[in-house]
């Protein structure tokens, strides 16, 4: 069995050695010790870190995928048949990910999304703050949320 040294596990991976660090504080990934307690990571742990990368890329958050590796039986890589699986349960994320960026890409240079993100008022699109009861924040970015009138 192949084992990698944290710094070559990292220049593999294209990581900084702090983040594997960090995902092995999440038990998204681990290691062994060798006798001189240095941490030795199996090869696969680079597909685990790619998964990894993978998910953050698409905006998943560290919960979402920790709870996602948790699914996968002793602590192993995904395969093609777990990512499919699991990339379909995140399909509906990803899609209301995607239209909230096209929102945010449609409003950019006239609306910041009302609720006016704390502001009082806006003349623009929500005068005397009449969405206030949808919530705070930018409600029209949001894929749920009404347009403005």
């Amino acid at each position: 069995m192949t084992q990698l040294t944290i710094g070559h596990l990292a220049e593999r991976a294209g990581v900084a050695t702090s983040a594997i660090r960090f995902y092995e504080s999440r038990g998204l990934i681990r290691s062994v010790r060798t006798p001189g307690n240095q941490r030795r990571y199996e090869q696969a742990t680079l597909r685990r870190i790619a998964f990894i990368r993978t998910a953050q890329r698409v905006g998943l958050s560290l919960d979402e995928i920790a709870d996602a590796l948790a699914t996968l039986p002793n602590h192993r890589t995904p395969t093609k048949a777990d990512w499919s699986r699991l990339s379909r349960a995140w399909r509906p994320r990803i899609e209301e990910q995607i239209e909230r960026l096209e929102r945010l890409r449609d409003k950019l240079d006239g609306c910041i999304g009302c609720g006016c993100l704390s502001l009082k008022n806006c003349a623009l699109n929500n005068p005397d703050d009449e969405v206030a009861p949808r919530g705070p924040g930018a409600v029209f970015l949001e894929p749920d949320r009404t347009e403005p009138r």
